[in-house]
């Protein structure tokens, strides 16, 4: 390996990066809280029945009440309706789907009615959340029935989030999206540790590389090139500063989406 590919590595995976990880926690999306509502309170019969057998007897016009009381406490609440999020903005979807730097990697029919397309960091935390906690649900629920295409674009805040984008670039034919599912699930472990390049050495040989294909992948100038491109093109086109931030049809939104909010996103589409 040159001079210049040994300096082009580190500069991915050096111990720097640490410090690179920090301004990209304060980059990414706040996820968003949800206010749980309070269940109501359910009267036992059992304990109406043992008050009711300590009690004096009552002229029985008077017994019906509490029975009409019963009823009307059994009967279950509402079902909450998710609140949708409002859009930041929309988009030229026509142009949004314009080919970019790299190849589309996407999931789903062409002609879906819906198209969701995500930017993301591979060191963002809510990025992970979203990926280890909906994207799997959203994916059998939506995308595997032909309802929508799911569109992935890279938007690295850091060089350990290039270096591990560059990897699922370089993974064999069909491996992208378990790669990048590796690497969310095991974030933790790579994401800050002191030594980043074995880190992602070790979970890259999992995937089927060898360390010779490991150091061509981190070391080809061109793949990072246009890694970046993507990046930029979605700042400035496409107005992408947090993320993960997902477009909807053509309509702006940022931060995580629960699997409940995600749908009800959808199902407002279809």
């Amino acid at each position: 390996m040159s001079a210049s590919e040994k300096s082009l590595s580190k500069r991915l995976l050096g111990g720097a990066a640490v410090g690179a990880l920090a301004l990209m926690l304060a980059a990414c999306s706040e996820e968003k809280k949800e206010t749980a509502s309070t269940a109501p309170t359910e009267t036992s019969a059992t304990a109406e029945a043992t008050t009711t057998a300590s009690t004096p007897a009552a002229p029985a016009a008077s017994e019906a009440k509490p029975a009409e009381t019963e009823v009307a406490q059994a009967s279950p609440p509402a079902a909450a309706k998710v609140e949708l999020p409002q859009p930041e903005g929309t988009v030229d979807v026509q142009k949004l789907l314009e080919p970019g730097a790299l190849p589309e990697m996407a999931l789903g029919e062409a002609n879906a009615p819906v198209t969701i397309v995500e930017y993301m960091s591979m060191t963002c935390p809510h990025c992970a959340n979203f990926h280890n906690k909906s994207f799997d649900t959203i994916k059998a629920k939506y995308v595997d029935s032909g309802k929508v295409r799911f569109i992935i674009r890279e938007f690295p805040f850091d060089p350990r989030a290039a270096a591990a984008f560059m990897l699922a670039r370089c993974a064999p034919e069909g491996q992208y999206f378990p790669m990048i599912s590796m690497l969310f699930k095991q974030q933790e472990q790579w994401a800050a540790a002191q030594n980043g390049r074995d880190a992602l050495l070790q979970m890259s040989k999992l995937a089927g590389f060898t360390q010779e294909s490991f150091e061509a992948c981190l070391t080809n100038q061109k793949l990072l090139d246009d890694v970046n491109a993507v990046m930029q093109r979605g700042a400035k086109d496409f107005g992408v500063k947090s993320t993960p931030t997902f477009f909807v049809n053509g309509e702006h939104y940022s931060g995580d989406m629960s699997v409940d909010v995600m749908s009800a996103l959808i199902d407002s589409k279809l």
